[in-house]
């Protein structure tokens, strides 16, 4: 089962503030992947140190992470000259600036160009067409289609991970998986205030097993099931810094806000920080259990 994240933002223009609406949350994860969080979660946000160190340490592979990629530039005949060559390069330089500081990096080992006006919509059944002809590698190789007209508005989505692909399974069996990302969002991209190649970089946080850190909606739930990230209700529009945004101020820490910086929010790029440490875990741990040598 396949499960996608959706942003969607309303308003393009340089001084607009951006709206989102997310497509599928925990209540559209597939049970496989929600018993997993739980799982590592090990209790309730909020839970125990000891439950924290145990998610730290479980499963957990040593070590870098070192992860193949492949960009799929796909545009419609109208567009296609807005895309050049130097943008996959500086995408795949935005990934690793917010990856690398944990031991996480990205090797770009292919980039193709498709001019084709159904594809770079992204709508069905022309983006299952689109990816079963172009997807590249094993489960292990993140794929990401840049199209140029995403339906709707659509900054991206991306696909969880599943044990779907364990003991090398049949690459038909995963052709979905991996991210579609407006191309636009690219570094040099058209679209001021998104244009520094962090939609990438958040929805790949998607796809190695990260929820949006407003999950759920509620300032009582479990949220993303992350201890570390603050309590919050609602997806940032971008970067209310003064006052604070804190919209779960019972829950939260003296001192703590909403985590606006956290590029599991929905802020626009230049608020964008960093993961926390248990984020880094979650995404070691999914990797080990799921994707890495499949």
């Amino acid at each position: 089962m396949f499960t996608h994240i959706l942003l969607a933002s309303l308003g393009l223009l340089a001084s607009a503030t951006k709206s989102f609406d997310c497509g599928t949350d925990t209540k559209h994860a597939s049970d496989e992947f929600l018993q997993t969080i739980q799982a590592l979660h090990g209790g309730s946000k909020g839970g125990s140190p000891a439950a924290r160190a145990a998610l730290a340490a479980r499963d957990e592979p040593s070590g870098p992470i070192k992860i193949d990629a492949v960009f799929h530039i796909v545009a419609t005949s109208a567009k296609k000259s807005t895309i050049t060559n130097s943008m996959p390069s500086a995408q795949i330089d935005a990934l690793n600036e917010a990856y690398k500081p944990h031991d996480i990096t990205f090797n770009l080992i292919n980039v193709t160009w498709t001019t084709n006006d159904d594809w770079a919509v992204g709508d069905k059944p022309a983006d299952d067409a689109m990816k079963k002809a172009l997807r590249q590698g094993s489960y292990d190789t993140l794929n990401i289609y840049f199209q140029t007209d995403l339906m709707g508005g659509v900054l991206g989505r991306c696909t969880l991970p599943s044990s779907m692909a364990q003991n090398k399974a049949d690459p038909s069996v995963y052709y979905n998986d991996g991210c579609n990302v407006n191309a636009n969002t690219m570094p040099q991209g058209s679209m001021n205030g998104y244009n520094a190649g962090k939609t990438a970089v958040h929805e790949t946080g998607h796809w190695m097993g990260l929820l949006h850190t407003f999950e759920g909606g509620s300032c009582d739930g479990p949220g993303d099931y992350i201890d570390d990230t603050p309590a919050e209700k609602t997806a940032t529009d971008g970067c209310p810094t003064s006052p604070a945004k804190r919209t779960c101020p019972d829950q939260q820490k003296d001192g703590e806000s909403d985590p606006i910086h956290n590029y599991m929010d929905y802020s626009i790029d230049s608020c964008y920080e960093g993961f926390t440490d248990l984020q880094v875990a979650r995404m070691r741990n999914m990797w080990g259990m799921y994707r890495n040598g499949n």
